[in-house]
């Protein structure tokens, strides 16, 4: 039989199979067979999510759920896809590509989501759970991997019980690697060098038989240098991956990301049947990056180089109740939410043409409050196997931001003001859910859901004027139809889930390059209704007690119903849906040989594909596109050592063994710009666990 899968998407523990939801969840065994050690690594596993890096900075993830996410990375916008740590919402992208130090889990949620989680968003959800100390029990584990390119990366986990009630876990991931083209101008060796570390210590006190606390502290840092941009041509022609840059770079620089947060969550059972939970976090980014964009291609002299810093803190507060009748049939829960920020940016853009640099700084503060809250009944008709479930979210956003704008002339001393402004906009909105499922068997489960997403407005930092700035853009909505079914079959050896959807996008916050001059200019416009369609499949079979096999295929549909311009014009044929290919799939094969005298060898093989995919909104300067790829993995894990305690373990791996030439980015940097994706990689891992 396949081995039950639990996940808490809906802040209880239950079933994926009971869980409504379409719903990616990728266990601790997963991640490790998958290689995968932070949420980047997640790009060629989950069908209908995109995770590409920001031009400025591969550090910041940019994430799209069912083509829904967001292509800058404005500390003044927030993001469509919402991620979490243990509950805790991570408000900003940068960082994002962060090493995860003791991850049990990671849930992707596909779709609007907002009645069961303090922030809103109208593409998905990404949630990290993190392992939980155990009480009374030491554990320990060591990881250590060797790889090509000079790949180093150790993973430590310990757990110390401290008497009766408490335990105490601590990790550490310590990671580097050489990048694959050389820097042959001056500063940073290579591109795309990786440098990160993170710890975390997480301490659970069972205070009283109803009563448990746990604190946890985390910390990363990113001290990647940036990754390489080629000049190349549009679309279906195709560059050669390049071995090295142009020497008349200078001075290239690592990239300085620290992100730290502290969390504190209380769990009291306040009845046989009702928990109370509060969730209280604290979290900082410290933020610099750096890049230059196609020093000799022109000249000596790059097209263009920017630099920026970013300082932000959070910090939030949620309650939740969550409870259920004595006879089960009323579950429920309800919860009220607080949301404070405050940061500081400052930005640097060297354009040698023009002669000057552009300077552009201001702060933010945002403030959001919501209450939302989720019931399901299940009517004692029809042998209860009718579940109705209703949710409400409402949420209030404040949202202030200042920008001062100026120039200094190349080799003097001298700033020139070009203007400054603020702005200060506030955004209610109030979106329900509803979902009608059904029981058909024990083992067969089908669901109509309909569900309504929004995310909030803001304000640009790019924008064309300090008018523009100042009037900021509107919030955007989404309303979700989903039809789906997850089956178990064959006695319990085939899981099937699916679900077939189509959101109507509203009011589509649509960033354009407004200048043609300078492309680091955009505008946002709330100008974009859309369609989008789609199909989604996670099929698992046990064909045998030692070969099971995998699928997960995604279909999407998305195109732009209208756009219209300041004179109502529909433009909508001029724009394109980016981060969106049509077709994806990833397929894995596992195999466990017969025991050996001396272990256990298992094989996996995986391949993931996916279609070309816009990658540029608009199409007036050529079309930007990502050609198809797919990427073939392999493991080979020996495990069951003969060691005198615990479990020592030793797996051989590869990522894109057939060595593929393809590109992760593809826009517009004054010339056509692309950034490759890793050749290939290949490495071992030892393992020993306690």
């Amino acid at each position: 039989m396949l081995e039950e899968i639990v996940v808490t998407a809906q802040k209880r523990e239950e079933s994926l199979q009971d869980t409504p939801i379409s719903l990616a969840a990728l266990g601790s065994d997963e991640l490790e067979t998958r290689g995968i050690e932070d949420l980047t690594d997640l790009r060629s596993v989950v069908p209908n999510l995109q995770l590409t890096p920001h031009p400025n900075s591969a550090a910041t993830a940019r994430i799209y759920v069912r083509g829904i996410g967001n292509s800058d990375d404005q500390i003044t916008q927030d993001p469509s896809v919402a991620v979490y740590m243990d509950g805790v919402y991570l408000a900003r992208t940068q960082g994002l590509a962060m090493e995860a130090a003791d991850i049990a889990r990671i849930e992707v949620l596909r779709g609007p989501q907002g009645t069961l989680y303090g922030r809103n968003a109208t593409g998905g959800a990404i949630n990290y759970i993190t392992e939980t100390p155990w009480v009374g029990d030491w554990g320990f584990r060591q990881q250590f991997t060797l790889g090509r390119r000079d790949l180093f990366r150790s993973k430590t986990t310990v757990n110390v019980p401290l008497g009766d009630t408490v335990a105490a876990r601590f990790g550490y991931v310590t990671s580097q690697q050489e990048g694959f083209i050389d820097n042959a101008g001056t500063g940073e060796d290579r591109f795309g060098d990786r440098d990160r570390d993170a710890l975390r210590a997480d301490v659970l006190w069972q205070a009283a038989d109803h009563l448990e606390l746990r604190y946890a502290f985390d910390r990363s840092n990113i001290g990647d240098t940036p990754v390489y941009t080629a000049a190349v041509p549009l679309y279906p022609e195709t560059a050669a991956r390049p071995a090295q840059g142009n020497p008349a770079l200078q001075n290239l620089e690592a990239n300085d990301v620290t992100a730290e947060g502290h969390s504190l969550i209380a769990t009291w059972d306040v009845g046989a049947h009702a928990t109370l939970k509060s969730i209280t976090a604290w979290r900082s980014l410290d933020n610099f990056q750096n890049m230059d964009y196609h020093t000799g291609v022109f000249g000596p002299f790059p097209i263009f180089r920017t630099s920026s810093n970013i300082e932000q803190e959070q910090w939030s507060q949620e309650l939740q109740l969550l409870g259920e009748t004595g006879d089960g049939g009323l579950q429920y829960i309800v919860g009220l939410y607080y949301f404070d920020e405050e940061g500081s940016y400052d930005s640097d853009t060297l354009v040698p043409v023009s002669g000057i640099h552009s300077l552009n700084v201001g702060e933010i503060g945002n403030e959001a409050v919501a209450a939302f809250g989720q019931a399901t009944w299940t009517p004692n008709v029809l042998d209860q196997r009718l579940h109705l479930t209703l949710g409400l979210r409402w949420s209030e956003d404040q949202r202030e931001a200042s920008k001062s704008e100026a120039i200094q002339p190349i080799g003097v001393d001298l700033v020139i003001p070009r203007g400054e402004g603020a702005g200060d906009n506030t955004f209610t909105n109030t979106s329900p859910s509803l979902v009608l499922a059904y029981d058909l068997s024990d083992n067969v489960n089908v669901y109509a859901k309909m569900v309504e997403g929004y995310k909030t407005g803001g304000f640009n930092t790019r924008s064309s004027s300090i008018e523009a700035f100042e009037r900021g853009f509107g919030e955007e909505t989404l309303v979700s139809w989903e039809l789906g079914a997850k089956m178990e079959l064959w006695e319990s050896r085939l899981r099937l889930n699916m679900a077939a959807f189509q959101a109507d996008y509203d009011d589509i916050q649509i960033n354009v390059q407004s200048d043609p001059e300078d492309i680091s200019v955009t505008d946002v416009l709330n100008a974009g209704e859309a369609t989008i369609s789609g199909f989604e499949l996670d099929a698992t079979a046990l064909l045998t007690g030692s070969l099971s096999v995998n699928l997960r295929y995604g279909y999407l549909d998305a195109e732009y119903d209208k756009i219209t311009d300041a004179t109502g014009a529909d433009l909508s044929d001029q724009f394109r849906f980016t981060q969106s290919p049509r077709h994806s799939v990833t397929a894995d094969l596992d195999y466990t040989l017969p025991p050996l005298p001396f272990g256990e060898l298992r094989a996996n093989l995986n391949y993931a594909w996916q279609d070309d995919k816009y990658t540029s909104s608009t199409a007036d300067s050529g079309e930007y596109i990502v050609g198809d790829y797919g990427l073939l993995n392999a493991r080979l894990t020996l495990s069951a050592l003969p060691v005198p305690s615990g479990e020592l373990r030793v797996a051989l791996w590869g990522k894109n063994l057939e060595d593929k030439t393809y590109y992760i980015a593809h826009f517009n940097a004054g010339v056509p710009t692309a950034m490759f994706g890793e050749p290939r990689t290949y490495g071992v891992d030892v393992i020993y666990e306690y």
